[in-house]
């Protein structure tokens, strides 16, 4: 062999890795579907980049992150989530509610998908089952029913004397039968704590001043909010429209205690976050979706808010306060 020949040789042995690099991605990429806009310091959205790091994916690093806003419109829901098909991401994270999860699940069979804070997948039609879910999504469950009424329990005990509880819920967050779950679990839950209930729908915040005009018609004494991804963008509105008609509500998530809510009972959404990178990092690592069995709450957090409570004019039991893992005073 000439030299000429032999360089030949060596230049073309040494440009197919350059091709074959020029032809493949940097780094793996995770879609991050959600119902908000960008926000640099949103905790759960470092919870879910801490999650990711725990499972050795750091954003920029190793690992790059696509963001997709719906800008709290679900609607746009489904041409987002194809977007990040096109894209070739290697996992989609939908964090906002059944709408981003079931839009993932129908815009792709192949591209895994890991949703949070669900209700009820099984019976949402995510997956087949909690233990098994099949087919290329997982994730994690945010609810049980058993948590309404825990809730109005909660509620009771800090307005004993109240006789009608207001019930929030966005009619199209949940499909009906998952709906119907929720109503009855309420309406019985009430009734062993010798109170009524009655349902009141809000679509979006356009409607949430009426919704809170006919509560107060109804001389409802107190409030508990079935919390959606669309109320949670709006939670500073629904937080005072309650103060403003004097409603002791319960809600879903601390940030509506930290807002000036009166009390919160539910899973730990930014611990949610969290798990959900992790399991995002899990898949990225040549784990399988359908082997990744959903994940149920895993922590619940009771926050009371004594200055909301002094403005109501309610004293809060001692049984209650032991039992907060946060008190704002």
């Amino acid at each position: 062999m000439n030299r000429r020949e032999l360089i030949l040789l060596l230049g073309g042995a040494a440009a197919v890795p350059r091709t074959l690099r020029a032809q493949q991605k940097t780094m793996p990429v995770v879609g991050f579907l959600a119902i908000g806009g960008p926000d640099p310091g949103n905790r759960f959205q470092a919870a879910f980049r801490q999650g990711l790091s725990e499972t050795g994916y750091g954003d920029g690093q190793n690992v790059k992150i696509e963001y997709r806003w719906a800008e709290g419109k679900p609607d746009r829901f489904p041409a987002l989530a194809s977007e990040l098909v096109t894209l070739n991401v290697d996992v989609i994270v939908s964090a906002g509610g059944t709408a981003a999860a079931l839009a993932a699940k129908r815009a792709t069979t192949s591209v895994p998908v890991v949703f949070i804070a669900v209700g009820d997948p099984v019976a949402e039609g995510l997956v087949a089952s909690l233990a098994h879910p099949g087919g290329n999504i997982t994730g994690l469950s945010a609810f049980t029913p058993e948590l309404i009424g825990k809730r109005l329990e909660l509620l009771k005990q800090a307005v004993p004397e109240v006789s009608l509880i207001a019930f929030l819920l966005k009619p199209d967050a949940v499909p009906e039968r998952t709906k119907e779950a929720w109503l009855k679990e309420a309406q019985v839950s009430a009734q062993a704590l010798g109170a009524g209930l009655q349902v009141f729908e809000a679509r979006g915040p356009e409607d949430f001043d009426k919704a809170f005009a006919d509560m107060s018609n109804a001389h409802a004494g107190a409030l508990a909010v079935m919390t959606t991804p669309v109320f949670n963008l709006h939670h500073q509105r629904l937080v005072d429209l309650a103060a403003r008609y004097r409603l002791p509500t319960i809600y879903s998530w601390r940030f509506y205690a930290d807002a000036g809510g009166l009390m919160s009972y539910g899973a730990d959404v930014n611990d949610q976050a969290r798990r959900a990178g992790a399991l995002a990092g899990k898949i990225l690592s040549g784990a399988k979706p359908a082997d990744l069995p959903v994940e149920q709450p895993a922590k619940f957090e009771l926050v009371i808010n004594l200055k909301t409570a002094k403005a109501l004019g309610l004293t809060i039991p001692p049984s209650i306060l032991d039992l907060a893992d946060e008190v704002i005073e």
